[in-house]
């Protein structure tokens, strides 16, 4: 059975996984400039940067379930 999470993932997971919280936190850094300089236009070039994070996220999360059911079948 799997101990430790984190320890028994890929590096393609973790990969994913540090990819998205990168992505989600540079657009949330881009979202705070564009309204702390009243600049709309910037604030919403942040929400695809947050999008593409968000969709990284679910593909690690879709990555580790199928990892998780082939171990389980062996």
């Amino acid at each position: 059975m799997l101990n430790e999470f984190w320890a028994t993932a890929s590096n393609t997971y973790k990969t994913l996984v540090f990819g998205a919280m990168g992505m989600i936190a540079v657009g949330i850094v881009i979202t705070i400039v564009g309204n702390v300089k009243h600049n709309p236009s910037l604030a919403m070039a942040a929400l695809p940067v947050i999008g593409v994070g968000l969709l990284l996220h679910v593909a690690g999360l879709i990555y580790r379930a199928r990892q998780i059911r082939k171990t389980l079948k062996k």
